[in-house]
């Protein structure tokens, strides 16, 4: 039986691994290579568009439970981020273009599989069909999507951080290193003094900024751009992304009083990623602006950072906890056009769409995870009633609380986390491919 998979982004692409592996052929349309949106770089499937972290792997944190969850249900796109892993500390971070080459790689081996370069318009509900088309769905495709489920689309702006060229950075000023020592020589430091610091406050907070058209700003605090932290007060990104504490300045004996990291986009080192600074200030002011930091005089700029909107759908009002359509069962959406925030939960959702459209297709029930997972929260979270729906990343505040919790802050982590991985062995237990 054939499967349509509107969208070749990870959520989509995620999708497609779920239906081919238990034996269905998927058409994957994808626009990108006829028509490409305002933040794609290239026509790759599985391209990231912002960062290149998928955050943590520990399970003290909620993002490295969700890995847990995902590798256990047997997620392509977290295979293929751990064969192009760049080091990030206790981070996951990959390597663009060699994620997008791995996850294709493995798509296009299954004789199933068949990649249209079309922009899709509009989709016949008949055929069993995920539209994951994100949160840069193109114009047409978000009017059809909009008429088609009789209810509003809900806006918010999302920003990217710039990627400096590794051989313009000063290392004499720079160093390697990472906060308390964890991850080794993972991230390249840029240290302020306190006259370096606020001398860069000032001009950013007084930096123009590019015009944002057709939509009110509302930014998602995940995704802040750095100058609108920095409005907030002076100190706020010192407690932020440029936050000093466990950081060593080898060149100097005086500890930093803020420090801006960078992070690797490639293997090699040949770009960096400056941490924490998505940006919507013009070009030219943050080629500016962005240069006062020590080490980055001389940088040159292979991406500026932009902002972008991102569009999302009041998913509650028309889908159910298994990414399905309300009132058509072979109608799915995935991604962050549903509502989860982040590059492992658009991963999560894909795969859950995948799995339940594989299911119904072959008269079984849904997979619903534990309301314990975070797998679990995310799909309560976008089919659950909300009067203001707005979207949630991983995070253990989304889970039941603990009982007899520890005091401890750490402690108290790894508990959510057991007790979700229990329940997960449990519930995957009872349920039959």
């Amino acid at each position: 039986m054939k499967v349509n998979v509107i969208g070749g982004g990870l959520a989509g692409c995620e999708c497609a691994y779920q239906l081919l592996k238990r034996g269905f052929e998927v058409d994957m349309f994808e626009m990108r290579g006829v028509k490409n949106t305002p933040c794609h770089s290239t026509d790759s499937l599985a391209e990231l568009v912002c960062s290149n972290s998928l955050k943590a792997q520990s399970l003290d944190n909620a993002s490295g439970l969700l890995k847990y969850e995902l590798a256990r249900l047997d997620s392509l796109l977290l295979k293929c981020a751990y064969s192009s892993d760049v080091p990030a500390g206790g981070a996951l971070a990959v390597d663009r273009v060699k994620l997008s080459e791995s996850v294709e790689r493995v798509l296009h081996s299954y004789d199933g599989f068949r990649l249209i370069r079309q922009e899709v318009e509009s989709v016949d509900d008949s055929i069993p069909t995920v539209i994951a088309t994100g949160p840069l769905t193109s114009d047409r495709m978000s009017r059809w999507i909009q008429d088609f489920l009789g209810g509003e689309y809900l806006n918010f702006y999302d920003a990217v951080a710039p990627i400096i060229d590794g051989e313009s950075i000063d290392y004499d000023k720079a160093f390697f290193g990472a906060r308390y020592g964890k991850g080794g020589d993972d991230y390249l430091n840029c240290a302020m003094d306190k006259q370096e610091y606020l001398r860069f406050y000032e001009e950013l907070i007084h930096a123009q900024r590019a015009k944002l058209k057709d939509f009110e700003f509302e930014v998602f605090e995940r995704c802040m751009p750095i100058e609108v932290m920095a409005s907030r007060g002076v100190d706020t990104m010192r407690y932020g992304p440029l936050r000093p504490v466990g950081i060593r300045n080898p060149h100097s004996e005086e500890r930093p009083y803020a420090v801006v990291q960078l992070r690797k986009e490639d293997g090699e080192g040949n770009a960096y990623n400056i941490v924490g600074f998505q940006t919507n200030l013009k070009f030219g002011e943050q080629k500016r602006v962005f240069s006062m930091i020590p080490g980055l005089e001389n940088a040159e700029f292979l991406r500026y950072g932009v902002m972008h909107a991102n569009t999302f759908i009041n998913a509650p009002k028309v889908l159910d906890s298994a990414f399905g359509v309300k009132n058509k069962p072979l109608l799915f959406f995935a991604g962050q056009l549903t509502g989860v925030e982040g590059y492992m939960e658009s991963v999560a959702s894909g795969l859950t769409a995948g799995v339940n459209l594989a299911r119904r297709l072959n008269c079984k029930e849904d997979m619903i995870m534990p309301a314990t997972s975070v797998m679990g929260r995310l799909q309560r979270h976008i089919s659950m009633p909300s009067e203001d729906y707005q979207p949630m990343n991983a995070n253990f505040g989304i889970l039941p609380i603990l009982e007899d919790a520890p005091r401890d802050k750490k402690k108290r982590k790894y508990k959510y986390s057991l007790r979700a991985i229990g329940d997960v062995e449990s519930y995957l237990k009872t349920i039959k491919e």
